[in-house]
């Protein structure tokens, strides 16, 4: 029945794309301007700038015009340099971060960029603890009201921290560079990590600076979530615009080679309904 159920749905979904595009073709337009709604995108990413967040004993993000104005010819020409570290503003932890021998950033199936997302929100948990974990109870208590969390879907976890950016001191509970020991934010628990794993998804992500909570030392949640070779958003956008269900995640990092992590553009593809 399933192998039926996921023909049927694969023959709906061509023949819904071949009336879609008959449908342009013969208004003049692009399939895909008739297909995606502008209304439905939500943007999870932050600019990448002077602003921008890092862990406190990382590089930040630098920038600066190579060339801006007129060139000798009177014609317009911009171009500048940047540099930073892999791991900061809104990027993706790739499996190798804290796993030996898992993906690096650029081996990441592109089947895993694209995938259904859901939203945990733990931010009334969060309001009274800064240094709150996610638990196995609060993904339950989730799969309780919308189903078990789908194989094959990306976790989000909301915490509300969005709310800090980009106030370093609020949203990292430090703004001292290199102050590693006074990190207070909300994470993902171990036992939370495992029961995630569990369910078959792609990937988390979450609004703070790490899986982990700022306090942790060990980065064992890391450890869970790369271990099973699945990847990591952290410094989601936006999260408050996304339901609990029905929204497709598209997270596209720059495809550094070898790398263990990289900016990333996340946006939120909400359901039509």
């Amino acid at each position: 029945m399933k192998k039926l159920s996921k023909l049927v749905t694969t023959v709906v979904a061509l023949v819904f794309c071949t009336v879609i595009s008959l449908s342009a073709q013969q208004q003049g337009s692009h399939p895909l301007a008739t297909v995606i709604d502008p209304s439905k995108l939500v943007d999870l990413t932050y600019p990448f700038n002077a602003q921008t967040i890092y862990w406190p004993n990382a590089s930040a993000f630098e920038w600066r015009p190579e060339h801006w104005g007129p060139r000798e010819d009177g014609r317009w020409y911009a171009a500048g340099h940047y540099a930073a570290s892999e791991h900061g503003g809104t990027h993706m932890d790739a499996p190798i971060h804290f796993s030996q021998g898992r993906h690096t950033v650029d081996e990441i199936p592109v089947s895993h960029l694209i995938a259904p997302a859901v939203v945990i929100d733990i931010s009334k948990q969060c309001r009274v603890n800064r240094d709150y974990l996610l638990t196995p109870r609060d993904v339950e208590d989730w799969e309780r009201f919308h189903g078990r969390v789908p194989k094959g879907s990306i976790a989000l976890v909301r915490t509300g921290w969005g709310k800090f950016w980009p106030n370093k001191k609020q949203y990292m509970g430090t703004d001292t560079k290199g102050d590693v020991a006074n990190l207070h934010f909300p994470g993902i628990g171990v036992e939370a990590a495992k029961l995630l794993a569990s369910r078959g998804i792609v990937a988390v992500g979450i609004d703070t600076a790490s899986m982990d909570y700022g306090q942790s030392k060990d980065f064992a949640t890391h450890a869970v979530i790369n271990g099973a070779n699945l990847y990591g958003l952290e410094n989601v956008a936006n999260l408050d615009h996304v339901p609990a269900t029905g929204a497709l995640l598209i997270a596209l990092p720059m495809k550094i080679g070898g790398g263990s992590g990289a900016p990333t553009r996340i946006v939120a593809v909400l359901p039509l309904r």
